[in-house]
């Protein structure tokens, strides 16, 4: 089978229009990256950052009227639209190199979904496309690493900002007893969905975004997003924890570390932090009472 790739560019402000009717159209596969090599800086809490102009590229069967799909793209404001086939072999290529086998210790791997030679009672599958979290990022990592130490058996765990849903599922295998995955972005929740039904974990997580979450408390939360939100969040993520409870934050640059932890010490103590690439985790225990 061969594939139809379709590329233009677009502006932030027509994203949710051109995906929708890249979907209508048939599309397979939606990948977006930067058009113009602008830099990214941390966004305001709440916001959902993206480049000034984009590169959208769509896979489709190539037996669909490519015509007919262009004339859907002609209603908007697009540009440098290439159309191009490609053989189903360098798809198949490109998406087995995303994730190759990550070995992150004696309880946990990660490995693509669909490759049963890389499988065993260690393997968390993954079937991506719709989110990040491949486990590759420093971020992601130090929170697996995190997770293959100090998970015990039994835990309730949060997965604040999911994405792929990759530490809530790999909680999961190392002993959690349950976890509930949230985050802002529909395309994530989709995407842990399918990566818990991929696992059959469906059953031990609950997934949604941060308003469903009710009252529920946590033995372990694990958020991996930015220092701002991480620093806004901290009273909200205290008031999901009892005593003991660890907490273990993630996304926050090396020279911002003090200004996260220092937005926790009134709730949290025995701090502990580990860094990779430019990187850090940041981990604490909650300490009683709402100490001011």
């Amino acid at each position: 089978m061969a594939w139809l790739e379709i590329t233009v560019r677009i502006a932030a402000s027509e994203l949710a229009q051109a995906e929708a009717l890249l979907r209508l159209a048939g599309a397979e596969a939606i990948s977006i990256s930067d058009a113009a090599d602008a830099p990214l800086f941390e966004p305001e809490p709440g916001t959902t950052p993206l480049w000034p102009t984009l590169m959208l590229r769509a896979l489709f069967d190539e037996r669909l009227d490519r015509n007919a799909i262009a004339a859907l793209l002609a209603s908007m404001a697009v540009s440098g639209l290439e159309l191009t086939i490609i053989d189903d072999a360098v798809v198949e290529r490109a998406l087995r190199q995303v994730v190759e086998p990550l070995e992150i210790g004696s309880r946990l791997k990660l490995v693509a979904a669909g490759d049963p030679a890389a499988a065993d009672e260690r393997s968390l599958a993954l079937n991506l496309g719709l989110a990040f979290g491949t486990g590759r990022h420093p971020t992601t990592r130090l929170c697996l690493q995190w997770i293959e130490r100090e998970m015990a058996p039994g835990r309730t765990v949060l997965d604040f900002g999911c994405g792929s849903g990759v530490l809530a599922l790999a909680a999961l295998m190392t002993g959690a007893s349950h976890a509930t995955a949230v985050d802002i972005e529909p395309q994530a929740l989709e995407a842990t969905r399918s990566n818990a039904a991929l696992n059959g974990l469906e059953s031990r997580i609950r997934i949604g975004p941060p308003e469903a979450l009710g009252a529920a408390s946590f033995d372990v939360i694990l958020a991996n997003i930015l220092a701002q939100p991480l620093v806004s969040l901290a009273p909200a993520f205290a008031a999901r924890q009892q005593q003991g409870a660890q907490i273990v934050l993630s996304g926050i640059l090396t020279v911002q570390v003090d200004r996260v932890a220092a937005a926790y010490r009134s709730w949290y103590e025995s701090f502990d932090r580990q860094e990779s690439d430019g990187w850090a985790l940041l981990t604490a225990r909650r300490r009683s009472g709402y100490d001011q």
